[in-house]
C-alpha cells in the first residue's frame, strides 16, 4: 500500500491528542478509526515506541504464525503483512485480511486503552534502551523525507527528551504500556532478542500458542537474523522511493547493535539524558541494558 502513495502531505504534521504524527502517513480520520478500532480476540498487536525493534518483532511473529515457513516474509511486505492501525491505509488492509491479523501500533496505550479494554487480543510490547532508539531516531529523521530534518544530534535530543518528536514523548510511552499487568500482554526487550533470539522466539510462539518444532524454529532463528532481515527488500524498505526515504542517506535498518549510542552521545549529552531519565521514570521499575556483554 505505503508504494501506491504519492508524494503529497510530506511536510504535513497531524496534531492528534497532543501528539505529532507524520502527516504522510497519518490523518485524523485514520487517527480515529484507531482508538475506536474493534479488536478481535485472535488479533496479535505489536506495539512499540519508534525504533525499538518493531519490523523485527513483525518478521518474528510472520514466522511464529507461519510455522516457520518463510514465503510471507520473502513474498509480502512488512507493512502489509503486520500493518499500522494508526496509519491511512489501514482500513483497506485490515478490511480484506482473513483469519488471525497481525497488527502494529506505535500509539501511546492511553490511546488504545478504551478498544482494547474488553479484547483477549494479544499484545507483544518490545522496548529498547532509550539512548539507542534516541540515535536510532535521530538517524532515521535524516533519511525520511517525512519527518523533519534535524539540525544536529544534540537539537533533536533535546526535543526527545521533551517529548516534543513525533509519537510522543518516550518515557511516556513505555510507562503507559508496561504498567499494564494483564494476562494478554507479553513484555519483552530488543536487547532480549539480540542476545538471545531462539530463546525470544521459544517463548513468543509459546505466548501465542503457536509452538515451533525444531527444525521450524532453526529456520525461523536464521531467516530472523538482523543480517537476514537487512538484505530482505519486503522487511528493509528499500520498496520504497527515495523522495520519501532517501536511501542515499542511510540505511533502515542501521547497526542495530547494543550500545551503538555511545558513538555519538558527548559526556556532557550522557549527563543531561541521566538527569532527565532519573527524574521521569523514578517510579518505573524498568531496567535498561545499555551495553553489550561481552563476549556476546
Amino acid at each position: 500500500m505505503l508504494l501506491n502513495t504519492d508524494m503529497a502531505r510530506l511536510d504535513v504534521m497531524e496534531t492528534f491528542h497532543n501528539i505529532s504524527f507524520p502527516g504522510h502517513l497519518h490523518t485524523q480520520d485514520s487517527l480515529n478509526y484507531a482508538i475506536h478500532f474493534p479488536f478481535q480476540d485472535t488479533d496479535t498487536v505489536i506495539a512499540t515506541y519508534p525504533k525499538s525493534g518493531t519490523t523485527w518483532m513483525q518478521e518474528i511473529v510472520t514466522f511464529v504464525k507461519n510455522g516457520g515457513d518463510p514465503h510471507l516474509s520473502k513474498t509480502v511486505p512488512n507493512w502489509t503483512r503486520a500493518p499500522w492501525l494508526e496509519q491511512y491505509y489501514s482500513p483497506e488492509v485490515l478490511g480484506a485480511s482473513q483469519g488471525h491479523r497481525v497488527i502494529t501500533t506505535h500509539l501511546p496505550y492511553h490511546l488504545l486503552a478504551n478498544a482494547l479494554q474488553d479484547s483477549k487480543a494479544k499484545v507483544i510490547y518490545v522496548t529498547r534502551n532509550p539512548k539507542d532508539v534516541a540515535v536510532s531516531y535521530y538517524y532515521f529523521h535524516k533519511m525520511a523525507n517525512f519527518l523533519p530534518e534535524p539540525n544536529s544530534f544534540d537539537e533533536f535530543l533535546d526535543q526527545f527528551l521533551e517529548g516534543k518528536v513525533n509519537y510522543g514523548s518516550w518515557f511516556d510511552h513505555v510507562k503507559g504500556w508496561t504498567s499494564q499487568a494483564r494476562v494478554n500482554f507479553f513484555y519483552i526487550s530488543y536487547e532480549e532478542i539480540w542476545l538471545d533470539l531462539q530463546g525470544c522466539m521459544e517463548r513468543i510462539s509459546s505466548f501465542l500458542e503457536c509452538p515451533l518444532v525444531e527444525k521450524d524454529l532453526t529456520r525461523s532463528v536464521r531467516h530472523c537474523s538482523f543480517s537476514s532481515m537487512r538484505d530482505n527488500t519486503m522487511v528493509n524498505y528499500t520498496l520504497i522511493p527515495n523522495e520519501i526515504m532517501d536511501h542515499s542517506k542511510g540505511h533502515f535498518m542501521r547497526k542495530g547493535k547494543i550500545g551503538d549510542w555511545r558513538n555519538t552521545f558527548t559526556e556532557e549529552q550522557i549527563g543531561r539524558f541521566d538527569n532527565v531519565y532519573n527524574s521521569l521514570m523514578q517510579n518505573c521499575p524498568l531496567t535498561f541494558l545499555y551495553e553489550c556483554p561481552p563476549n556476546s
